[in-house]
């Protein structure tokens, strides 16, 4: 008996490195659009007549429409080749980046941040599962690192350009920019993605049957922790290094760059180690995520300092994504697109959760305390990853 995958016809690998590469712009321009708005935090805030917490739970907004749109994307999508589903999503991005940029009022903003967590979600949701059957097993997750460069591209452009030119063409300047970008991006899924028809219809019950496995569970829940801890971290990122370290427009946007490029160090580093070291990878992460944002607590007025952690944790923000998406390969093999779907709906509740956490502690208490709450998320990852024996897959899981 041959395992799902192995019954895949795989396409010529140069088409397939090629919609690999499609899909890592994608993921650039998905990662940009979710969170531009943290380096835009202040000057959005402003310009609707809005706080920054509140400005913050719109960021949040689209991770609730995601998390819904993730969990129902691979049974709704039911028999339709997935190369049309992920075009369709692609164009549904285009649409919500068209509406942020006109929003004349804080409600259109929230709508349009909403359909842009239906394409989140449904293209991260089918995004694990289509690498996998593009590219060979042995080559998945370098495809994976391949994919999430698209993240560390953005995380390191992203930011510092949108604070830079928001203060040159306003923050509607910034999103403008991005609907070409995407627009060619369409035309280029629209030629190289190839058919990729649906193999089996998915059922809610088949997302129970995969969440009722013991170490997908565990995984699940330290999934959340992990990414709520560092979510309500970076949201709220520019407020404090306004107010606490005290930078300039310029500086800030310096800082994000740092953070951002560091993030091409972690795309290298979860490519490389995934495969043979993914455990400790989702160990190292957290811990070393929650004593950054320590450091900038007790560091976070010098400049310099600042600097420095924040390219460390920009590197593990990065290999972050990696190492969770390599542990699904590597344990859920056999149900990709149900583990997809529960693993972002998983990422995207952390974001829900960690936006609306660190919002209500900075207006409420201060900015200081939002990034304990992070670190403290971060610290109990760490005690459910544990060993990392409880996350591997079963024997009696494995099919032949």
């Amino acid at each position: 008996m041959t395992s799902k995958n192995s019954t895949m016809d795989i396409p010529q690998q140069a088409g397939a490195w090629g919609a690999v590469f499609s899909m890592s712009l994608c993921v650039a321009m998905l990662i940009a659009s979710e969170f531009m708005p943290v380096s835009l935090l202040t000057p959005i805030a402003d310009s609707l007549g809005a706080t920054e917490g509140q400005t913050g739970q719109a960021i949040s907004i689209s991770g609730f429409f995601a998390v819904t749109a993730s969990l129902l994307m691979t049974t709704l999508a039911g028999r339709i080749d997935r190369k049309w589903v992920l075009i369709a999503m692609t164009g549904l991005m285009l649409l919500s980046l068209g509406l942020i940029a006109a929003a004349p009022t804080f409600i259109v903003l929230m709508l349009a941040r909403a359909l842009l967590g239906i394409c989140i979600g449904g293209f991260w949701a089918l995004g694990t599962a289509v690498i996998m059957r593009l590219v060979p097993k042995e080559s998945v997750s370098r495809a994976l690192a391949v994919m999430y460069t698209g993240q560390a591209v953005a995380a390191a452009f992203a930011a510092p350009i949108g604070s830079y030119l928001g203060g040159i063409i306003g923050w509607r300047g910034v999103f403008w920019i991005l609907v070409p970008i995407v627009a060619l991006n369409l035309v280029w899924q629209l030629l190289v993605l190839p058919s990729l028809p649906a193999n089996d219809r998915q059922s809610f019950r088949s997302l129970l049957e995969v969440l009722k496995r013991p170490y997908f569970a565990q995984g699940i829940t330290a999934v959340i922790l992990t990414f709520s801890g560092a979510f309500s971290m970076f949201a709220y990122l520019r407020p404090f290094l306004e107010t606490v370290t005290g930078v300039d427009v310029v500086t800030l946007s310096q800082l994000f760059l740092v953070l951002g490029c560091s993030g091409f160090i972690g795309t290298w580093a979860g490519g490389r180690y995934a495969d043979d070291h993914v455990i400790r990878l989702l160990q190292v992460v957290p811990l070393t995520m929650a004593v950054v944002t320590l450091g900038l607590i007790g560091f976070g007025q010098f400049v310099v300092t600042t600097a420095a952690l924040l390219a460390i944790w920009g590197i593990m923000n990065t290999a972050m994504s990696i190492g969770w998406m390599a542990w699904l390969s590597q344990n859920v093999d056999d149900e990709p697109e149900a583990a997809g779907s529960l693993i972002v709906a998983a990422i995207q509740s952390s974001i829900l959760l960690g936006a609306a956490l660190g919002g209500a502690l900075l207006d409420h208490i201060g900015v200081d305390a939002t990034f304990m709450g992070s670190a403290v998320l971060s610290g109990i990852a760490v005690l459910l990853v544990g060993s990392g024996n409880r996350l591997l897959k079963d024997t009696s899981f494995r099919k032949c």
